[in-house]
């Protein structure tokens, strides 16, 4: 498994446990599942994946309904897809 797809794997795992989480509220789930789905459609390079997913990961993280815990994951996640643009 190449660096990107670890990376992605471990955004994926996360953003799994964000859309399952009840005390999240549902809009920040239902993004959380839809860049889960951007990031494992493999017809778009990582590259574009990465950027389209963290456009919306930022727009949610300044959401003020979010748990604190939830923003520090979403900001973990968007740090990591931003070494993709770079390698990728």
């Amino acid at each position: 498994m190449s660096n990107v797809e670890a990376v992605i794997k471990q955004c994926v795992d996360v953003l799994t446990r964000i859309k399952d989480d009840d005390t999240v509220p549902r809009n920040i789930r239902r993004s959380a599942d839809n860049v889960k789905n951007i990031l494992l459609d493999t017809k778009e390079s990582p590259a574009v994946r990465a950027a389209s997913s963290i456009s919306i990961l930022d727009e949610i993280s300044n959401d003020p309904n979010i748990p604190l815990h939830t923003r520090t994951l979403i900001w973990n996640i968007a740090s990591q897809l931003e070494t993709i643009s770079v390698d990728g």
